[in-house]
């Protein structure tokens, strides 16, 4: 009896390990799950639980018996942990934020998703800074940081590798990026990145070739680190004005895609010389700019981006910098092959595509085949390796809107979800979009779902929900 139950406890330990959904997007941050979810579900059929829980963007983190989320509770940010089998709430902790910074209309203060290493649970709020907890919600360590200077919020996750927590805080002055000791939460390196403005990507670790590079997607630039110590080993220019989606790789090629106004070339944002302009535009005469000076328009539209520092006024250098950012912007998705050091823009991007790019979604790959959303329900899918179009700007019926939420996948399908909540399941093996199901859960959806053990959950705007056989 003592070996079955030996052999039994091994056997549950092995699947935990492989069963878990770790971080952003899972375990490489890739939107890969595990097992056969439902294709069809709603509030009747293959819903295993639902459980009310607080505002919030961050996705599941999934770890054994138990699911992490970070929310907005009474005006105070909250960590919190449910039990994964039926959603009770097991334990909640309130970040020490002396203030909560401010958020986009349609945002949250809590949209980091929080990772795990297994036994300490990783929390970031831009309000306050990293916090570490072990599963029973004890603090072990805790290291603040000011809030980043842009008036959207904070939405880039925290990762852990090499032992380490990064954390990528992209803004409209003083960018960086820091790694800390996971165990302590102390310092270990830390990297300038002040000519990157805000920026909401989270970084991703590229294995390939027995090799693991830190790759962080920002302004006009994609750039690769080394994990040790943070030194720049190679740069890719082609990116979007302001980075949002997130970049995924398979060991062939690296994907990063992006878009923002202005990008493409039947569509460019063009900015006057700032000489030009200030004569023109300065009312008052006094070499600086605000916001009623500038006409109606994109320009105007943008004020609180091209004040980088946020004191109500654009000076010639904050105009010159923002000029020079909508003329070399670019909106694509690229593939990047391993195996770059310095600039490769001209050397390494393998292909790339620049006409229906998702705006925040983050794309996944299934099948060897990259499947995107574009705003408005517009579903692409290209061959990894070639770029060549499986189909592109097919429309998915009845799930139109904005997708905010990223992709994820299993067993050859993918699972897309719309902001107003419709969640469409596509045939990732199907040369034409075939989608499967369209499932309503009749409420916004903003967070990326994971898939444990052929469960899906899915945060809404209110709920919880978990669906599974």
């Amino acid at each position: 009896m003592k070996i079955l139950s030996l052999t039994v406890s091994l056997f549950a330990s092995i699947c935990l390990a492989d069963s878990n959904w770790s971080q952003f997007r899972g375990e490489g941050g890739l939107g890969i799950g595990a097992g056969s979810p439902p294709v069809a579900f709603s509030a009747e059929k293959n819903m295993k639980w639902q459980v009310e829980v607080p505002h919030g963007h961050s996705s599941p983190c999934v770890w054994n018996d138990k699911i992490a989320l970070t929310g907005l509770a009474e005006g105070k940010l909250v960590t919190f942990c449910v039990n994964k089998a039926d959603g009770r709430e097991l334990w909640r902790v309130v970040a020490p934020a002396a203030k909560v910074e401010p958020a986009h209309r349609i945002g949250s203060p809590a949209a980091p998703t929080c990772c795990t290493d297994g036994e300490r649970l990783i929390a970031y709020f831009g309000s306050y800074g990293v916090l570490a907890y072990d599963w029973s919600g004890k603090e072990l360590w805790k290291k603040p940081l000011p809030a980043p200077v842009v008036e959207f919020g904070t939405s880039a996750s925290p990762i852990i590798a090499d032992g380490k927590v990064i954390i990528v805080v992209d803004q409209d002055v003083g960018s960086y990026m820091i790694a800390l000791d996971v165990k302590t939460g102390a310092e270990v390196w830390r990297v300038d990145r002040k000519e990157f403005r805000r920026g909401f990507s989270t970084p991703f670790i590229w294995k390939h070739g027995g090799e693991q590079e830190l790759i962080v997607s920002g302004s006009l630039w994609t750039r690769s680190y080394d994990l040790k110590n943070g030194r720049q080993r190679w740069s890719a220019a082609g990116m979007s004005r302001v980075s949002n989606t997130s970049p995924i790789g398979t060991e062939e090629m690296l994907l990063v895609c992006g878009w923002n106004v202005g990008g493409d070339e039947d569509d460019r944002v063009e900015m006057e010389a700032h000489d030009t302009f200030l004569a023109a535009q300065d009312k008052d005469k006094n070499g600086l700019l605000i916001e009623d000076e500038f006409p109606e328009g994109p320009l105007q539209d943008r004020f609180t981006i091209i004040d980088a520092d946020k004191d109500g006024q654009v000076t010639k250098d904050e105009y010159d910098a923002m000029r020079a950012m909508f003329a070399k912007a670019e909106n694509q998705l690229c593939a990047i092959k391993p195996g770059g050091s310095g600039d490769i823009t001209a050397t390494h991007v393998a292909w790339s595509q620049t006409k229906q790019l998702p705006y925040v979604f983050t794309p996944v790959v299934a099948n060897g085949r990259v499947f995107t959303v574009k705003g408005g329900g517009l579903a692409s899918a290209y061959e990894v390796k070639s770029g060549s179009p499986i189909y592109q700007g097919e429309r998915l019926e009845s799930a139109s809107g904005e997708y905010y939420a990223s992709a994820v996948t299993a067993d050859n399908r993918v699972y897309v979800v719309s902001q107003r909540g419709v969640v469409s399941v596509l045939d990732a093996t199907s040369d034409k979009l075939n989608v499967l199901a369209r499932n309503d859960l009749k409420a916004p959806v903003f967070a990326s779902p994971a898939i444990v053990d052929g469960v899906i959950y899915i945060r809404t705007d209110k709920r919880l929900m978990a669906f599974g056989p």
